[in-house]
């Protein structure tokens, strides 16, 4: 074993075990890194603090790099000969401020004492790097467990592509990814990673890294970033839907099938029988005619234009950027403009942004801009009117996914979202099963009332099914 070095810069890949870019469910290309600063780094033992006023403090267990010698441009074959040795890492983040530093993960991943290390080191020339494991632990019980047989970016590939553009130095270290597992730890926990070598001889080992978790009193002062999460943050951060007690959507491909079958005037009738008669998003179209909608609802709020209210809400990665930046395949992001159409709300840039990331459609009760662009770029979009301003001109962006009211029709972050030729619908979350079937059920019927009426019987009794009309039906149906 030798000591572990004070080191002069860090460098973290975002992805590299396969179990994690299957969770991720994103298959990166090349490496991709980020800087975390040398003051961020902590010896086992100490604490970490979850920043006051956050919640989604993550642990990440790693295997860090500690380069041994000068290195630029060398090869994949020659990465590895510039590593001294090999020590356990946890890359902490905190995902409340993923928001504030897009890209650099200055805020969420470069606080101090967020890059425990040790406590021992390993020497790389007494270990194959193919043949490492890591293991982290939280309150002892065993959370994450990978080896680097399969590795996306072996580690000399790492080290020669870091090289072609930043000189190593003696004493850098390379955080090499984290395998699926990585999770939220509370004021409390303690998080343990070990890294080690159990098939090379003496089967060598870091030792268990051991960063104890606190609560940090000391709130975030006005005049920076303030914490923000939502549930796509909490499921990030947590893993999955069910480990961050996130609902998972209602809709699923038997009940979008079901409601792709119901017009939305057969739908908005439902809704109105089971005492919902104020679902409709009022006053808005499709861009293009025969469009048909479905999907969970992403919401964003408007308020009304104030000079010192854009100056701090308007500019920037602001609440419009990040909800079309956020949006998933089948989300349909539903815009609160006030019913105000006399300034753009959506335009063609942020209206192909969202068809890339494969979100079901966008209705907005304002205006959209680049009208004929955004009809072209061919996600589904409804909107009160079309107007060539910018929002500046009547909005500010406010905030994301809380409850709006758009077009007179209150709408909920995961509420399901229907829209075709006569307009837009939202079915509450809980309702959605039972609409959906009502709705396939009442076209079904519908289907085969029009099917006699068009053989020239009159409507008397027929529409709406009655009597011996409906006893025929029923019996056909069976």
């Amino acid at each position: 074993m030798s000591a572990l070095p004070k080191p002069g810069k860090i460098i973290a890949l975002h992805l590299n075990y396969p179990s994690r870019i299957a969770q991720r469910g994103r298959v990166p290309e090349f490496p991709s890194f980020f800087l975390k600063p040398p003051s961020s780094v902590a010896a086992s033992g100490d604490v970490i603090e979850r920043p006051a006023g956050t919640e989604l403090l993550a642990y990440e267990g790693e295997i860090a790099l500690i380069v041994g010698t000068r290195t630029r441009r060398v090869t994949p074959e020659e990465g590895w000969a510039s590593i001294s040795g090999i020590t356990a890492a946890n890359d902490w983040g905190v995902y409340d401020l993923r928001h504030a530093d897009k890209g650099s993960n200055l805020r969420n991943k470069g606080g101090d004492g967020f890059t425990p290390l040790g406590p021992e080191v390993i020497p790389a020339t007494s270990v194959d790097p193919a043949a490492l494991r890591v293991r982290t632990w939280v309150n002892g019980v065993l959370k994450q467990d990978d080896t680097t047989a399969d590795l996306a970016f072996p580690f000399g590939t790492l080290v020669a592509d870091l090289s072609q553009l930043i000189t190593l130095e003696p004493g850098d270290v390379i955080l090499t990814g984290t395998p699926a597992g990585s999770s939220v730890a509370a004021p409390g926990d303690v998080v343990e990673v070990e890294v080690d070598a159990p098939t090379a001889p003496g089967a060598p080992s870091t030792g268990r890294l051991v960063t104890r978790v606190v609560q940090g009193t000391t709130p975030f002062a006005p005049y920076g970033a303030q914490p923000r999460v939502d549930d796509r943050q909490r499921i990030e951060a947590w893993g999955d839907a069910e480990a961050a007690g996130v609902a998972p959507s209602v809709l699923s491909e038997e009940l979008r099938a079901k409601l792709a079958s119901a017009a939305v005037a057969t739908i908005s009738a439902q809704l109105r029988k089971l005492g919902h008669p104020h679902a409709s998003i009022d006053g808005v179209h499709p861009l293009v005619p025969g469009t048909k909608m479905i999907g969970t609802a992403r919401t964003l709020r408007f308020v009304a234009h104030r000079p010192d209210l854009f100056e701090s809400h308007g500019g920037g990665y602001n609440a419009q950027k990040r909800a079309f930046d956020s949006l998933a395949e089948g989300e349909v992001l539903v815009i609160e403009a006030r019913g105000d159409a006399s300034a753009g709300t959506v335009g063609d840039v942020l209206a192909l942004r969202a068809k890339v990331l494969g979100a079901a459609g966008i209705v907005t009760d304002g205006a959209a801009r680049d009208s004929a662009a955004v009809a072209a770029i061919g996600i589904p979009a409804f909107a009160k009117g079309v107007h060539p301003s910018v929002l500046g001109r009547r909005h500010v962006p406010w905030e994301t996914d809380t409850a709006i009211t758009c077009g007179g029709a209150a709408v909920l972050p995961g509420d399901v979202i229907v829209g075709d030729d006569d307009g837009v619908v939202v079915i509450p979350r809980q309702l959605v099963a039972q609409v959906a079937d009502a709705a396939a059920a009442q076209e079904a019927e519908d289907a085969w009332v029009a099917e006699r009426v068009a053989e020239g019987h009159p409507v008397d009794g027929l529409f709406p099914l009655s009597g011996e009309w409906r006893r025929r039906y029923q019996e056909e149906r069976r």
